[in-house]
């Protein structure tokens, strides 16, 4: 791509201003080709109609490519900025911080928390596995708190039941994006000395008593993982605090505790360690890439008419499931005070009004090509559980609701990409295989 060296500055790392020979942050740049291969993999198509089209598009390319430059920086730079504050725009908050996933917020506000092993973590019974990892990798003990058997969530009589004077953290999950009940958890956090984490992987544009999810504990995390609401190319994540003696060190706690405000002799940073709760911890590197912000910029723009969509497809679900009366539970769609963002819809069969549980219902559904899978699988039940010490039957004793509500009640749908047909074919054979359940059939 054409450039003019003589004109640019240097890479922030290195930065003399104008300069005749610069040292560039981008090492080898992506050039027409490379943008091409980028273009067909986000708009594949075939036939001769596609073939035509993608070939002008490729002419115009390589003609774009001899009046255009490339971008003087890939990683950490404008873009990540104006994406960090978008979501603190829409989630009413300071200091966002955009990190290559969820899973890696995740562990910034762990080491905040100065876990040591030995402490104890409680995490809902039901979530995915990245919400428990950290605590379990450096040897806290996770506690398991029952769900609710509605919502799916984490139940806070039973957190409540659970807490001992070596709690130190409480993660509740927006299971699905429906808000977990945050008010009695933080005041069981308040009154325990106990830092609450919110795990809003599902929960970017959700609500809860007038709080966006994810604002509302002492750290928020959410994901853009491929297959959430929205995106940023893949992968993604957004912490949050509401610690304000940690918003200063938190985007450092992103980048190996890099100081650029300082230097040692003769160089061009410093490096530091973050202060944490009760002692300093070191930072990882979380970075991400000014395309991932890019797109998390586009896709927040569009992130109201992106729920508002699911929540139609939702409603009118309901709408035609409450034809199966008391055989089904169908979906909260919320309201004034309680907004899910609707990444999943929940689905739970009462297996005595409906002729058989959920597992039978499943397998009706497969038959007829009807994708729906329970969120997530029970913790305890994975194998790194039994590796690390942990007896499962033991915690299922303590988790009875869990037991029953994914062996034999909850699934969940899409509601998002889809034609009205399918929806259509969708709730037909939901009917249809309750129908003949109860006819035992």
């Amino acid at each position: 791509m054409a450039s003019d060296n003589k004109k640019k500055a240097s890479d922030f790392r290195y930065n003399t201003g104008e300069t005749r020979v610069p040292w560039a942050a981008v090492g080898e740049n992506y050039n027409a080709e490379d943008v091409m291969e980028v273009i067909r993999f986000m708009m594949q198509g075939k036939g001769e109609e596609y073939d035509r089209i993608i070939a002008d598009v490729q002419k115009d390319i390589f003609t774009l490519d001899k009046v255009s430059e490339p971008p003087a920086k890939l990683s950490l730079d404008n873009v990540v900025a104006r994406a960090e504050n978008m979501c603190d725009e829409y989630l009413h908050t300071t200091g966002s911080t955009f990190v290559t996933n969820c899973t890696a917020g995740f562990e910034i506000a762990y080491k905040y928390a100065s876990l040591e092993p030995g402490d104890e973590v409680i995490v809902p019974a039901i979530t995915f596995i990245a919400t428990m990892a950290y605590p379990l990798s450096i040897g806290c003990k996770l506690v398991f708190a029952d769900v609710d058997p509605l919502t799916l969530n984490m139940d806070p009589a039973d957190v409540a039941r659970k807490i001992t004077d070596r709690t130190r953290m409480i993660v509740p999950v927006h299971i699905g994006g429906y808000p977990v009940d945050m008010d009695p958890i933080m005041k069981l956090a308040k009154e325990h000395n106990i830092l609450v984490l919110e795990d809003a992987a599902h929960g970017f544009g959700g609500m809860y008593h007038g709080k966006m999810l994810g604002t509302i504990a002492d750290f928020g995390a959410f994901s853009f993982h491929e297959v959430k609401n929205i995106t940023s190319f893949g992968e993604g994540g957004i912490l949050c605090t509401n610690i304000e003696s940690f918003k200063s060190d938190m985007r450092r706690a992103r980048f190996l505790g890099t100081d650029f405000s300082r230097k040692i002799k003769d160089w061009l940073y410093d490096v530091t360690a973050c202060q944490g709760w009760k002692k300093p911890f070191v930072a990882g590197n979380a970075s991400t890439t000014e395309i991932q912000g890019l797109g998390l910029c586009q896709q927040i723009k569009r992130i109201e008419e992106i729920i508002g969509a699911r929540r139609a497809c939702a409603t009118y679900l309901n709408d035609r499931l409450k034809e199966a009366g008391d055989a089904l539970s169908l979906q909260d769609l919320g309201n004034e005070d309680i907004k899910p963002t609707f990444h999943l819809y929940k689905l739970l069969v009462n297996p005595e009004k409906a002729g058989g549980d959920v597992q039978l219902l499943k397998k009706k559904l497969e038959a007829r090509g009807v994708t729906n899978i329970p969120h997530f699988g029970p913790l305890y039940r994975f194998n790194i559980m039994q590796t690390y010490g942990y007896d499962e039957d033991a915690i299922a004793e303590t988790c009875p609701n869990c037991e029953e509500v994914f062996y034999k009640r909850f699934t969940h749908f899409p509601v998002y990409g889809l034609t009205k047909e399918q929806v259509d074919y969708m709730a037909d054979s939901i009917l249809e295989s309750v129908y003949e359940m109860q006819r035992g059939i």
